[in-house]
This record gives structure tokens, C-alpha cells and sequence, in this order.
């Protein structure tokens, strides 16, 4: 066999495969927010020099650079003179800030309890803000309203489209 129909053959096989074969398109992606670790069935306790300020159990979580993303959130704050806990379905923490969605429950010791779909709770300023409806409770009286801002330092509770069932007094 002759060298050059060698040489040929290989040059058309190269060629044939050049432009004939469409290599593989790879994309390259930046991923800027990813996830730094995750945690299964935790207790997150948070401390200061006086002790226990806020305790945080869950299902699932994801702790990025700037939050955490958790399944099955049970959060309790106890940075006031008073404790409450609020339970969700999902929640975000993120700068003093827990933005929570589905089947909250909102309880406070001092007995006021309110559910709702969708609740923000900023710990700097003690104010919960609901623009969900809700349903409240403080022993047998019950409000419901279509959105509800309620400042826990002073005890105020701002709402629209209000219904209350008040109980007065003790009946015989």
C-alpha cells in the first residue's frame, strides 16, 4: 500500500469527522447561591451572656451564605420578657428576620395565639405582620381579619376586615 493513499485516507476520516460530527455543547453555569451545608432533624440554639435567646428545631435545613431555609420550622424566641413560638410548614431566617408560609401557629405565653398562611416576624422590632387571613385566640375570644400587624412591645394588634366573638363575663 502506498503511503500517500495512507496519509489521504486518514486526512479524509479527520475531515469527514471535523465537520461532520457536532461535538457535545457544554454550557458553563455560575451558581452564586449555594447551599453551604445541610442539616436533618436539628436544634438550633442560639446563646448571649445571659443565656438561652432563641431555640430553632426542624425537619430539614439549608444554610446558605446570608440565611437559612428550614422544612418543618418550630422557632422559639426568648429574647423578651416573654416567650413565643411560632410553627410552619416552611421558613426563611435571614438578617433577625424569619419569614414563615403554611399552617403557622403563633403562640405567645401571655396567651394570645393566632394562625394564618403567611407570617413575617422581625426580631429587632418585635412586630409580626400577617397580609394573609388569620384566625386569633386569647382564651375563649376569637378575631379573625384578612391581614393582621401586631407589635409585641406593646402589645397592640392592627387589622382589616375584622370579626370578634368577645366573650363578656361569667354566665350562670
Amino acid at each position: 500500500m502506498n503511503i500517500n493513499i495512507l496519509f489521504s485516507a486518514i486526512l479524509v476520516g479527520l475531515l469527514a469527522i471535523f465537520f461532520l460530527f457536532k461535538p457535545l455543547d457544554l454550557q458553563q453555569k455560575v451558581f452564586t447561591d449555594v447551599p453551604l451545608f445541610e442539616l436533618n432533624q436539628f436544634t438550633l440554639h442560639e446563646l448571649d451572656q445571659l443565656g438561652l435567646v432563641t431555640l430553632m428545631n426542624g425537619d430539614n435545613a439549608l444554610k446558605y451564605k446570608n440565611r437559612y431555609e428550614v422544612v418543618g420550622v418550630n422557632y422559639t424566641d426568648n429574647s423578651r420578657d416573654y416567650i413565643a413560638n411560632m410553627k410552619a410548614n416552611h421558613g426563611v431566617y435571614k438578617d433577625h428576620i424569619m419569614s414563615l408560609e403554611g399552617d403557622i401557629v403563633y403562640l405567645r405565653e401571655d396567651g394570645i395565639n393566632f394562625e394564618t398562611q403567611e407570617l413575617i416576624y422581625n426580631k429587632k422590632t418585635d412586630i409580626v405582620v400577617s397580609k394573609t387571613p388569620y384566625t386569633a385566640f386569647r382564651g375563649e375570644n376569637v378575631v379573625t381579619g384578612e391581614s393582621l400587624k401586631y407589635n409585641n412591645l406593646l402589645d397592640q394588634i392592627e387589622s382589616s376586615k375584622v370579626t370578634v366573638k368577645y366573650k363578656i363575663g361569667d354566665t350562670i
